[in-house]
């Protein structure tokens, strides 16, 4: 879940779309990513919007990103959770289903929506891991606490601190 409100303009916004390409390039050379790993990005400003519905690795194109608008993050969980219960596939008598979906939400700024509902209810209802990532000094760190017990802190939003974020996420993913 990428932050796309105004406040991510400039280079922000930029290292968010570099990272997500570097990461799609690094898992498509792993063999075992390619099998098992899909990627789906949701963005929020104004709104949120799920520019990339849950894809398989080889057919992920990475979309491009504008930074304009508010920071609705309560949008963004309740479409994160829609997406979850229609996308992905839970483990029946009859099927295995996919692993426990893996997000990761950047933001750089205090929500500007009803966001305390949706937070609750992600945290109690949904199958998911959430790590919550605070950017600069005006991302609200306790509000994603709220989100998830998972809150990284980065102060610097430099290209270079994206860049090292993403090689983290890809390595998790691994």
């Amino acid at each position: 879940l990428a932050d796309c409100s105004g406040s991510m303009a400039g280079a922000p916004i930029e290292s968010v779309k570099s990272g997500i390409r570097e990461l799609h390039n690094e898992l498509m050379g792993d063999p075992q990513s390619i099998e098992c790993a899909f990627l789906s990005v949701i963005t929020f400003d104004t709104d949120a919007k799920q520019l990339v519905p849950l894809t398989e690795l080889p057919s992920f194109k990475p979309p491009d990103l504008e930074a304009s608008g508010t920071t609705s993050l309560g949008a963004a969980l309740r479409l994160l959770a829609e997406r979850i219960e229609a996308e992905v596939m839970k483990t029946t008598a009859e099927q295995k289903g996919d692993w426990k979906p893996l997000a990761f939400l950047l933001t750089d700024g205090a929500a500007t929506d009803d966001w305390e509902a949706a937070a609750d209810h992600i945290k109690r209802n949904v199958s998911c891991t959430i790590i919550c990532v605070a950017c600069g000094e005006d991302a609200e760190a306790d509000q994603l606490k709220r989100v998830s017990d998972k809150v990284l802190v980065m102060k610097d939003m430099s290209p270079d601190s994206f860049k090292k974020f993403f090689k983290w996420v890809t390595a998790s993913i691994k």
